[in-house]
């Protein structure tokens, strides 16, 4: 049983460590205003939608992790 928890472990750690390195960030700097990027409807909708579904599976990466480490510490 502790040897598959701490498989589980491992596996929700690498999937926190390569969704948060997936998610773009937030600042763009001065280089939107001076490029005067022009985005559509759908290119905007689009990465709003990856970057929630990005944060959505992030957050409950934690959770489980959270969950998973509290069982690993009774079990032992």
């Amino acid at each position: 049983m502790e040897t598959l928890l701490m498989v589980i472990e491992s596996i929700l750690g690498l999937a926190i460590i390569i969704t948060i390195l997936l998610q773009p960030s937030k600042s763009d700097g001065l280089s939107g205003l001076i490029q005067g990027r022009s985005e559509t409807f759908f290119s905007k909708n689009k990465g709003r939608t990856r970057e929630a579904m990005l944060a959505r599976i992030t957050i409950i990466s934690m959770v489980l992790f959270a969950v998973n480490t509290i069982l690993l510490n009774l079990i032992k």
